[in-house]
């Protein structure tokens, strides 16, 4: 398995397996709101479960790019490492059926639970990575991220 095809698993991995980040939106006068956030990865998408009425949820209406960065666990002594992307997002409503086949099948039940949806205004966000993502010490053999920190840095294509 070639050394891109290894990085484009732990990229995926990271994602999947994962299950916060910090999701930067923008309003339309280009004030930029950043905010941690629960996610459900799908087949790659993530789902972020919020109101109709929040500033993520308004800022995406107006303008779909957003950024996020997803921290990864790591072993103690290590530098954090992240996966980070850019990407479009939509606010979907409960009745989407995109959304109501994700919440019958309980793909999302990770962050739906606790009467999440039971709020008047309740919705969901997807949020589609771009092609390219970038990370920090994903990927990187232990030696590599240990000797030489600074150039542990990497990006993949999804595909």
């Amino acid at each position: 398995m070639s050394d891109t095809e290894q990085l484009r698993q732990a990229v995926q991995a990271a994602i999947a397996d994962n299950s916060f980040c910090a999701l930067a939106t923008s309003s339309p006068v280009n004030r930029p709101h950043v905010v941690g956030v629960l996610y459900a990865a799908v087949d790659g998408i993530l789902y972020v479960s919020t109101l109709d009425t929040s500033t993520k949820a308004r800022n995406i209406a107006q303008n779909p790019r957003v950024a996020v960065c997803i921290p990864v666990p790591q072993q103690h002594g290590l530098p954090p490492l992240c996966v980070q992307f850019q990407g479009m997002a939509e606010v979907c409503a409960l009745q989407d059926p995109r959304m109501m086949a994700l919440l019958q099948t309980g793909k999302l039940d990770a962050i739906t639970g606790h009467g999440a949806l039971d709020e008047p205004g309740s919705c969901l966000l997807r949020i589609t990575p771009g092609r390219r993502v970038a990370t920090y010490g994903v990927g990187v053999p232990l030696d590599e991220l240990m000797r030489d920190p600074i150039h542990a840095s990497r990006s993949v294509v999804l595909s």
